[in-house]
């Protein structure tokens, strides 16, 4: 038996994954990935499988920079692993 977080989580992800490829999409799965106050400071592109993130500045970089790895992952759970390879940050 999976505890509920587990689930839904798996849920959430897979209905992100069954959605077109869209900036929206994008947007969305980087909200749900950082939480509110990342997602405030910065703007994300996908292309070629990079993840590019624009934070407002040095500071918020810094502590994306921090996370990456976490950060990383939880975007590939729920964009597919296939479609985000990387990580970039620009500041």
């Amino acid at each position: 038996m999976l505890p509920i977080h587990q689930l839904g989580s798996s849920v959430l992800a897979e209905l992100v994954r069954r959605q077109p490829p869209s900036a929206a999409r994008t947007s969305f799965a980087w909200q749900i990935a950082v939480g509110p106050g990342l997602a405030r400071t910065t703007t994300v592109t996908l292309a070629d499988g990079v993840l590019t993130v624009h934070a407002q500045d040095a500071r918020w970089g810094q502590e994306i920079s921090r996370a990456r790895d976490v950060v990383l992952a939880r975007v590939q759970h729920l964009l597919g692993s296939d479609s985000v390879r990387r990580l970039q940050i620009e500041r």
